[in-house]
Formats: structure tokens, sequence, C-alpha cells
């Protein structure tokens, strides 16, 4: 007989623990199966197993090997076969009852080396955008990251982080303040078009002089930003910038960018459950997002055209920053994380110029009796 390589490893009793290389083959009855004469602890050169006598099944650390198992009078042996033609000889070969089992070890088989397929696929993918990234730089991997969060994750989040915040604070559940911030956001959220997001908007009793969007939907207001108002549409400028944060995704973004490449990683490898217990960690930072420069941009331009679409003076935004500024904008919340650049304001003053001129409908309510409401005395108010 002419010896051909090994294409099978043969484990048993008195054999190494590691198995000992032989020859497989495929005979009418079943298995010759042939070893080299040098082997140590070969117990005679050639085995010869009858198809009765086997057990078959997947196996190997990938579970892509065909493994079959017999019984001796001694020990039980073990053979593994990884050749694909020993293993399409031997499926021929073989009688009916190993058809079925023989199927549930070929489609093992199948399904494993598939998910290899899918798992090079992936990672040579996600490799290729992490450089692309790297090279292009960090905002186009992050949107392509931020991209993959389905908007349903995104509200869990934002919800759960809503839930922590108020937990400590002071929620006006009625009254003149609550019903002007809700008429606010009906007309603005009435003019966004095919919007995944229901937005939820809270007034909390407090100085601080800021709003806040959450991804997801959910705002807050603070009575503080409402007594700094000279006027209604101040507010609704506010709310409308803060709406289209949301809409853009800006936080998720901003949140993803601080946790850097590796939850870039996770995201695009799916892993967003693990990603999610660590963005809840940081449901503070949603709080005080700082934006970047085309962030709020865009968040400014948007929101203008929101108020426009919504028939609100749209001046009442930069009017509104730009007093902040110029009066206590250090001791201001907002625009620490909304800082009102004198080229900001002059680009918004020109877009403003260049939207087509609309008449603004008022508001049901009378923001003096608001601001009364607040506690603001009235020879300040306007």
């Amino acid at each position: 007989m002419v010896e051909t390589a090994p294409n099978g490893l043969y484990f048993g009793d008195g054999f190494p623990a590691s198995g000992v290389p032989c020859v497989v083959r495929v005979e009418e009855h079943g298995l010759t199966i042939t070893f080299s004469s040098d082997v140590h602890g070969a117990e005679k050169g050639a085995d010869s197993v009858p198809f009765s006598d086997m057990r078959v099944s997947a196996g190997g650390l990938d579970h892509d090997q065909l493994v079959v198992m017999w019984d001796t009078p001694t020990a039980p042996r073990t053979l593994y076969l990884k050749n694909p033609d020993v293993i399409r000889a031997f499926r021929q070969a073989a009688p009916a009852h190993l058809n079925s089992p023989l199927e549930r070890a070929a489609e093992q088989v199948r399904q494993v080396r598939k998910r290899h397929r899918v798992v090079w696929g992936v990672v040579g993918g996600s490799l290729l955008a992490l450089v692309l990234g790297l090279w292009f730089g960090s905002d186009v991997l992050v949107e392509l990251a931020v991209d993959r969060i389905p908007i349903e994750w995104e509200q869990k989040l934002g919800e759960s982080a809503y839930r922590d915040f108020l937990g400590g604070q002071e929620v006006m559940q009625e009254g003149p303040a609550v019903s002007a911030v809700e008429e606010m956001t009906r007309r603005l959220a009435g003019q966004i078009l095919d919007s995944p997001y229901r937005f939820k908007v809270t007034v909390v009793k407090s100085d601080v002089v800021n709003a806040f969007a959450l991804p997801g939907g959910s705002v807050v207001v603070f009575t503080g930003l409402m007594k700094k108002a000279d006027r209604p549409e101040e507010v609704a400028g506010v709310l409308a910038h803060e709406l289209n944060h949301v809409l853009q995704r800006h936080g998720l973004e901003r949140i993803v960018k601080q946790l850097g490449f590796i939850a870039v990683a996770s995201i695009i490898f799916g892993n967003q459950q693990g990603l999610g217990q660590i963005m809840k960690q940081l449901g503070v930072e949603l709080m005080t997002l700082k934006f970047g420069r085309a962030q709020e941009t865009e968040a400014d331009l948007t929101g203008l055209q929101l108020l426009h679409r919504a028939k609100i003076d749209p001046s009442g935004m930069i009017t509104f920053f730009e007093r902040l500024a110029e009066k206590d904008g250090g001791r201001v919340e907002l625009l620490s994380t909304h800082p009102m650049s004198g080229s900001r304001a002059e680009r918004l003053k020109t877009e403003l110029a260049a939207m087509p001129i609309v008449t603004p409908e008022p508001f049901a309510f009378e923001w003096g009796t608001i601001q009364t409401a607040l506690g603001v005395p009235i020879s300040t108010g306007s």
C-alpha cells in the first residue's frame, strides 16, 4: 500500500494525549486507519472500523471537524477528520443509520464556517472603518457609530438620565409657566415632519438660567430661564435650538466622542448592550454637554427655520443670547454650554434676513402673567 500524508487525528488509551496523525481511507465496510511505523504508543500499524460500530458528531476547537467515535474491548476510540475529500467520501459510503447524525454534524460545520465568514467580514469592515476614521478624522467614525444606534435605544438612554435628574429636582406639575412651555413645544413640534421623537418638556423650579434636551426627546426648562426672558419668543428660541440638538442627534455624537474609539468600535461590532451600561453611567454628562461649533451652528440654523415655520418671531433666539452675554454671561449656565460669539450672532442675523417675511402669530398666554406667577417683580417686567 502506498502511504499518503496524514488526513486524520486518532485518540485513545495507549496513544499520546495530543493524538496520533494517521491516514484514513474510506472502504465499503467502514474506515481503514493506518499509522506510521515510528509512532510511539501505537498498538498496531492499522485499524479497521465498521460503519455499524460508529457514532458521529461535529467537534474540534471550532466545531468544524467530523468526529467519529467507537468502542473497543479495552477503551473507546475517537477519530477527528477535517479533510473535505475524506468527509465527502465518508458521507457517500455511510449506511442509512448514520445519515441523520451526519447531516446534523455537517450543518454544525456549515454554520461555524458561515459565522467565521461573517466575523472576518465584520472585522475587516470595522478595521477599515477605524482606519478611515483615523485617517479622515474622528467625526466620520462617530457619525457611523451614532447611525448604528436605534432610536428606541436612544430614547431609553435619555429617559434613564431624565428620571435620574428629576429625582432631586422640584418639578412644576401645573400652572401658567407649565402651560406656556407646553404651548411653545406644541407649536414647534407641530412643524417637524416625520419626526421619530415625541418631545416631553418638564419645567423645573430653579434660578438656573438654562434649558437642555436629552437624547430621545426629553426636555428640561428651568424657571430661571423664563424669568430672564423679556418675551416668550426668547424662550421659544432656546427651545427650538434644543429640539434641533435632539433631531440632529448631537447629544449622542458628543457622548460617543467622549467615550472614544473603544466605544465607537463597540457600536460597530454590535455590542450596544455593553455600551449602554457605560453610557448610562455618564447620565450627568448628558446635562452638561458642550457641543462643538459645527453642532451649535446646525442647531442655530435649523432652530431659526423651525421658528419661522411655526410663525414664532425668530429674532427672539438671537436677542436673548446676546443680552445674556452682555449682562452676565459669566454666571449664566446656558452660555457655558451654548456660547454666543459675535460671529455666531451675525451669522444668525444674516440667515434671518434671508428668510421670507412671515407675520408672527402671538401665543395664547400673557407673558407678564407668566412672570408674575414665577415671582418676577412687576417693576422689572417688560
